[in-house]
């Protein structure tokens, strides 16, 4: 899955348009490499991303293709 669309589906940031913009401007790493919105996130994956002057850091547990609301923070762990 796309790391833009895990970033929607799992209630990280909100809209999709919004984590490509992430992306785009370089506050996104997967496995400590810059990500592209196209960049493709698998279990075990861990995903850094900035927010202003706050991070967060997390590991992708599932890559379900839809997720019920309640569910989404199943599909990853925080690690930082």
């Amino acid at each position: 899955m796309r790391v833009d669309k895990f970033l929607k589906n799992s209630r990280v940031i909100k809209r999709r348009t919004v984590a490509k913009e992430a992306c785009d401007q370089n506050r996104v790493t997967v496995n400590d490499r810059p990500a592209k919105a196209g960049t493709d996130v698998e279990p075990g994956d861990v995903i850094h991303i900035e927010f202003g002057n706050s991070s967060i850091t997390l590991k992708v547990v599932a890559v379900p293709e839809s997720v019920r609301k309640e569910d989404a923070s199943g599909m990853y762990e925080v690690l930082e």
